[in-house]
């Protein structure tokens, strides 16, 4: 079985498929993890735990100053850069380029529609929840490393978007119904960025079962 760092995971979504399938996998993020497996979790700086011999790194490195949704704050009202913001999104680009720089054999970074396809590459992948038996429609990149790219295992419809009114502006809305959901059920604006940066438990699957399998398939051989 392969050994597996999932980098910037608290909610340990990939960490337990992986492990469900036998595989030595741990979950790494700055907080604590909420996937109820803390013996499974390194609560530290991913960096510091990057040279223990992994054969395969997944990393969903933060979105906040590189997903595109928020490229409005990157300039103030009266139309001058913002450069305290501009700083924050080169600093994650850095930090992606460690990540895909890391000394690990195999590794995908994913993260939704960002400006790391305009300053470092175009992804290799991208793909949605009801690619995999969820029904939901979330742009989900990936930029691959010695691995192939996702087959879809069960394709089913986009799911459903519901139409309601901002209070704060009064303007119409209309957005898939797992994220109005996010915005029903978040307590504070970082609660919110964690309901809606989760990992589909059918992408957790696939990526498990595919990218795990081939693992297996190695050691198979070697056997051989």
């Amino acid at each position: 079985m392969a050994r597996i760092l999932v980098a910037c995971e608290e909610s340990q979504a990939i960490t337990k498929a992986f492990r469900k399938l036998g595989h030595e996998a741990f979950s790494c993020d700055l907080l604590p993890c909420s996937g109820g497996h803390p013996e499974w979790h390194y609560q530290q700086d991913v960096f510091e735990v990057i040279d223990k011999g992994w054969d395969l790194m997944i990393a969903h490195p933060p979105c906040t100053y590189l997903s595109v949704a928020g490229a409005w704050a990157m300039y103030n009202k009266d139309g001058s850069i913002n450069e305290t913001r501009m700083k924050n999104q080169n600093d994650a680009l850095d930090f992606v380029r460690k990540l895909m720089d890391a000394p690990i054999e195999r590794i995908a970074i994913e993260n939704p529609i960002s400006v790391i396809s305009s300053k470092i590459r175009k992804p290799d992948q991208i793909v949605h929840p009801y690619h995999f038996g969820e029904k939901a429609s979330k742009s989900t990149c990936l930029w691959l490393k010695n691995l192939p790219k996702l087959k879809h295992t069960n394709v089913v419809e986009k799911g459903e978007f519901k139409t309601w009114i901002d209070k704060k502006t009064g303007k119409e809305k209309r957005q898939a119904t797992w994220i109005y959901d996010c915005l029903q059920q978040a307590k504070s604006p970082e609660h919110l960025r964690t309901l809606r940066s989760k990992t589909f438990q059918g992408i957790a699957d696939a990526i498990s079962e595919q990218w795990g399998g081939l693992f297996l398939n190695s050691f198979s051989n070697e056997n051989v």
